[in-house]
């Protein structure tokens, strides 16, 4: 069972994926809807969606980015610190 994910896992991931998903959609709705005078979306109200959905998904690649680098340095700095001590002196 290496390697797979449990169920109870899975509905965990994808409860927080919805989470995520409606809280995404009810920002950006709320920065760029503004006319409920017609069943039309404005051009001006697709372009702020998208680029607000644009803007969230180069914000999460960013963190998972630096997150990913910070933890690399942690790694090394354990390394090196485990290599310091097992080393006779």
């Amino acid at each position: 069972m290496a390697g797979q994910i449990s169920e109870a896992d899975q509905i965990k991931q994808f409860k927080e994926f919805l989470g995520t998903y409606n809280k995404l959609t009810e920002n950006c709705f709320v920065d760029c809807i503004k006319d409920f005078t017609s069943r039309d979306v404005k051009p001006e109200e697709i372009t702020c969606s998208e680029n607000c959905l644009q803007k969230y998904l180069k914000m999460t690649q960013r963190i998972s980015m630096r997150f990913q680098e910070y933890h690399i340095q942690q790694n090394e700095a354990l390394a090196a610190k485990a290599g310091l001590l097992s080393q006779p002196r």
